[in-house]
């Protein structure tokens, strides 16, 4: 697998989803993805960003464009040094939350990616990355 472009943004405040929601959507239009594939991975990154600033306290948000032979997808790395996830099945759980949110961010991203890795631990941050293929399901 090609990484064919990449780029590190910086996501320190929830003024800053914004610009992730953009930076993501050029890169599904870029990749010809269908306006509801650019739904997706755009609906997965801003709650993931939301997540990083809200829970994580910021952090980085790696934008790959990938290349797979004929398969070309979007590959997003949020990474914070937060306080990191106790829990991470129940995290994943519909209706958890440890805010005032309706505890779908998680799980809601989970099933809008092809891909979901998580890797957390308390005292060590959070660091997901997801991966959204274009023609898939």
């Amino acid at each position: 697998m090609d990484i064919t472009r990449s780029e590190v943004v910086a996501v320190r405040a929830a003024a800053e989803v914004v610009n992730v929601r953009h930076i993501v959507r050029r890169a599904a239009v870029d990749l010809a993805f269908s306006l509801v594939e650019q739904t997706k991975i755009v609906t997965a990154a801003s709650e993931l960003a939301r997540n990083m600033v809200d829970y994580g306290g910021g952090g980085d948000l790696t934008v790959e464009l990938l290349s797979d032979g004929i398969r070309k997808g979007v590959r997003l790395i949020f990474e914070d040094q937060g306080p990191g996830i106790p829990d991470i099945q129940q995290a994943l759980r519909d209706g958890f939350t440890t805010g005032k949110g309706l505890g779908l961010g998680l799980g809601g991203a989970k099933r809008l990616s092809n891909e979901f890795q998580i890797d957390s631990a308390p005292g060590r941050g959070t660091r997901i990355t997801i991966v959204r293929w274009k023609g898939s399901a």
